[in-house]
């Protein structure tokens, strides 16, 4: 009789590396994110994988794993902006400007603002323009 292969549950691996975190195992704590975050992707809960890879970003960062934390950040970023979670996606894309400042990147920095702005713009309704009235 063969054992079974133990389902991996993405619940609750994420409170596991929550607690992880909690109690300062980064390097342990960010590879159970990234796992989890693989988990929810192919699960097709984004949300959930964006804020699995933003969750492991702030391990690396707190690692000084800049370089790591910065492609953790801007996959999250990548996920809930593709996926229309434009705050989250700009929460993530500010994490990875400071990882890159910490770097000393000052270009990335650069490109980061910019892009940024350029989504925060984009969601800010013109004047006269909202589709929502409180007189209709």
């Amino acid at each position: 009789m063969s054992a079974k292969p133990v389902k991996e549950d993405p619940i609750k691996m994420h409170k596991d590396a929550s607690a992880l975190m909690e109690n300062g195992k980064y390097v342990e704590a960010r590879d159970m994110f990234v796992r989890t975050a693989e988990l929810y992707h192919k699960g097709q809960n984004y949300f959930g994988a964006s804020e699995m890879y933003y969750k492991a970003g702030e391990s690396s960062f707190a690692l000084k794993e800049y370089e790591n934390a910065v492609e953790l950040f801007m996959k999250a970023a990548d996920i809930a902006l593709g996926k229309g979670f434009d705050r989250y996606g700009v929460s993530a894309l500010e994490q990875a400007r400071d990882s890159q400042k910490a770097l000393g990147n000052t270009k990335e920095v650069e490109e980061i603002t910019k892009r940024i702005a350029e989504i925060n713009k984009k969601n800010e309704e013109p004047e006269g323009e909202s589709s929502f009235s409180v007189f209709s």
